[in-house]
């Protein structure tokens, strides 16, 4: 199973919305304009972000008209970088260099008190402009390159001399954000911040008594563990483990979601630390989480417990019996997608353990579970399809899947990506295999005793997935076919589908649907004259009148061939003495086909000749022949001609050809079902179908 994409991980433009709202002033810019009066704006902006630019490049100094002046430059570009549109022209105009400038403090004059006018002010706006520029991949490096990260790494170490001050507190945090901006998606610098020796301060940090500065610290640490294994290793290593451990039992949403969303990526892929993270005694506090009112949260955990129980853990059965699954079964019914996904995730790692299985059906996983088969969501759907997979391997969850109609929605869903398909296939395998012993012999008991719509769902899955010698006990012995032929009758479009195609599996699997495989063998070894004798007078005894011309025949061959000419010949009819046989409704070249099949054994029945010829042949008790006939026209048929084959094979009792169609219907229920005359052709031919599988399930080698 792989591990599944973390949308839900906070998105800079969310963490940036926050800051804005921290920040904001009463700027405003005008909503529209001329593309003339846009370009002269532009030109005007770009003017007054240079002027403000110029003022930082000469103002690092301790003066405190400079630190104002700097304090000023740096707020109207924090302002203007919160529009996205606008990164591109105050980079363009030098800003970066010069705010990487402003991260550390100036000098303090000679003479003068140390004390800086604006103390840490002007370093936080810094910090925080050039994490709104970091946003956009293309400028982290240029930012990387001017020297950012030693000062912002340095301003995080600021707590240990500058004490507990909102100033202080509030350029720690913007440094932390920025840092997380900075190495957002860009290993190259989650690498550099660990050779500028960031991990260790920001580990230090999740201690700090502000909590802002705790949230941001956890999402810096977050960022750089994405995808990371030196950098994994060096939190871990700084002992973060106990304190993030303890963040996620916090009642403050955002320290417990950062928390969890640290631990996550320090486990992905790290089989080492996530031993070392349930050593630490995170399991309980991230089942704690899965109950917990913050979405992301509960998503972040569902995600965890899922790596926990990866196939290399021995943790599977703790975690359930820790009280994980009532909470991950609960969450597939959530409207949030995302944390459908994640439950299933976990619960499908779960599922892989055999008493698990069964604790995840008995709590009432196996519906929702099914239900979100028909999820537009690929992952999500394939996260349902894999659990259901494993509750599959548990033999006392094979009769509820299949008393709530799991096996018809295993079939008939519609799967976005081929390795949903696959495991849906050996799902529906592995259920086939555990039909048999108790297994059946439950389903059996439920399809008499159990409400009808239950036997229903179980009589359809048996006509798809029970072996070979189970079939006369379910259909016959224990009324299965019963309860198929009723899902026929009732009315209801979509259960005549389901028992259209149960039926029509059924068939496949029980009987023989060559039709010339199914002709029987004449009674009397046949006599064939040979092809040459064909109407031909050379020792010929017997002329017939067709249409007015003589067909020479020979009575051997005659005799030998049906039981028709034996009584025509041999009997009381006045045919027996008659040189010369009238046969008033037969077309010459119907009648010359007839006779060459009795000659020489066999023929080509085209399908122009072949129902005037499965007539003859029914009048003159050619079985053989009729039973060609059939399997022509059998090709023949379709959706509008199938209800006037029907009652040709009814006029002229033609099994075969009965059943062909019997089989159409069934396979071609979904176009079939549409048309007017349906549903009297269904009533029509319910009681041959039922004689059909009495005979197929009774001598199932042979089709009748």
């Amino acid at each position: 199973m792989d591990q599944p994409t973390i949308s839900a991980r906070r998105s800079l433009k969310r963490k940036l919305e926050q800051e804005f709202h921290e920040d904001r002033d009463d700027r405003k810019f005008p909503a529209t304009e001329t593309e003339a009066e846009a370009d002269k704006s532009c030109q005007d902006l770009a003017r007054d972000i240079q002027a403000q630019v110029d003022i930082l490049n000469s103002s690092l100094s301790s003066l405190e008209a400079d630190r104002a002046a700097a304090k000023r430059a740096v707020h109207f570009l924090s302002q203007l970088a919160k529009n996205e549109e606008l990164v591109n022209l105050i980079v363009s105009c030098g800003a970066v260099p010069a705010l990487v400038m402003h991260l550390q403090a100036p000098p303090p004059l000679r003479g003068e008190s140390s004390l800086i006018p604006y103390e840490h002010e002007v370093e936080k706006g810094s910090a925080f402009t050039l994490g709104l520029i970091a946003v956009k991949p293309e400028h982290q490096q240029l930012i990387v390159d001017s020297g950012a990260l030693f000062h912002l790494v340095e301003l995080l170490k600021r707590h240990k001399s500058s004490g507990n001050s909102r100033a202080v507190n509030g350029v720690i945090r913007k440094a932390a954000d920025a840092i997380t901006n900075l190495a957002h998606e860009n290993n190259v610098i989650k690498t550099r911040v660990r050779i500028e020796g960031g991990i260790p301060p920001l580990v230090e940090l999740l201690e700090c008594v502000d909590v802002k500065i705790q949230r941001a610290a956890a999402g810096a640490l977050r960022t750089l563990a994405f995808k990371n294994d030196e950098n994994k290793n060096q939190i871990v290593e700084c002992n973060a483990l106990p304190t993030l451990i303890l963040m996620l039992q916090s009642e403050d949403t955002t320290i417990h979601y950062e928390a969890v969303g640290v631990i996550g990526n320090l486990v992905h892929s790290s089989p080492n630390i996530k031993k070392e993270v349930l050593l630490a005694g995170a399991l309980q506090p991230v089942i704690g989480l899965l109950s917990c009112s913050c979405s992301e949260s509960q998503r972040e955990a569902a995600l965890l417990l899922g790596q926990f129980a990866a196939a290399d853990s021995d943790c599977k059965v703790h975690i359930v019996q820790r009280g994980a699954v009532r909470p991950l079964i609960d969450m597939l019914d959530s409207p949030d997608a995302q944390l459908k996904e994640m439950s299933t995730f976990a619960l499908g790692r779960l599922a892989q353990e055999t008493h698990n299985q069964a604790g995840i059906a008995h709590n009432g996983g196996i519906m929702p579970l099914l239900k979100l088969l028909e999820s537009k969501n690929g992952s999500l759907q394939h996260n349902a399809a894999f659990a259901l997979y494993g509750l599959a391997d548990n033999e006392d969850n094979v009769a509820e899947l299949v008393k709530v109609g799991g096996v018809q929605k295993l079939q008939d869903g519609e799967f976005i990506v081929q390795a949903t398909k696959d495991c849906v296939e050996k799902t529906l395998k592995r259920l086939e295999e555990k039909i048999h012993g108790r297994v059946l012999k439950l389903l059996l008991y439920l399809m008499r005793v159990a409400e009808k719509s239950v036997q229903r769902q179980i009589a359809l899955a048996l006509a798809h997935l029970c072996a070979s010698d189970d079939r006369k006990a379910i259909f016959l012995d224990n009324h299965g076919l019963e309860l198929l032929l009723g899902l026929l009758e009732s009315g209801n479009q979509r259960q005549q589908h389901a028992g259209a195609v149960a039926l029509y599996k059924l068939a496949t699997k029980t009987t023989s649907i060559s039709l010339l495989d199914a002709a029987p063998l004449s009674p009397t070894p046949q006599v064939y004259l040979g092809e040459q004798y064909v109407n031909n007078s050379t020792l010929a005894d017997v002329t017939f009148l067709v249409e007015g011309k003589r067909f020479y025949a020979h009575r051997i061959c005659l005799l030998a061939s049906s039981d028709a000419f034996r009584a025509m010949f041999d009997g009381g009819y006045r045919e027996r003495d008659a040189k010369d046989v009238e046969i008033p409704n037969i077309r010459w070249d119907v009648f010359e086909l007839m006779m060459r099949f009795i000659y020489t054994g066999s023929v080509d029945v085209d399908i122009e000749i072949a129902q005037d010829l499965l007539k003859a042949a029914d009048q003159y008790l050619l079985e053989g022949l009729k039973r060609l006939c059939e399997c022509t026209i059998a090709q023949d048929i379709s959706v509008e001609n199938v209800s006037l084959m029907y009652e040709l094979s009814e006029g002229f009792n033609a099994r075969s050809l009965m059943e062909a169609c019997i089989l159409f219907i069934f396979e071609q229920f979904d176009k079939m079902s549409s048309k007017p005359w349906c549903s009297d052709l269904i009533q029509n031919i319910l009681p041959e179908v039922q004689n059909y599988f009495i005979k197929a399930l009774t001598k199932p080698s042979k089709l009748t």
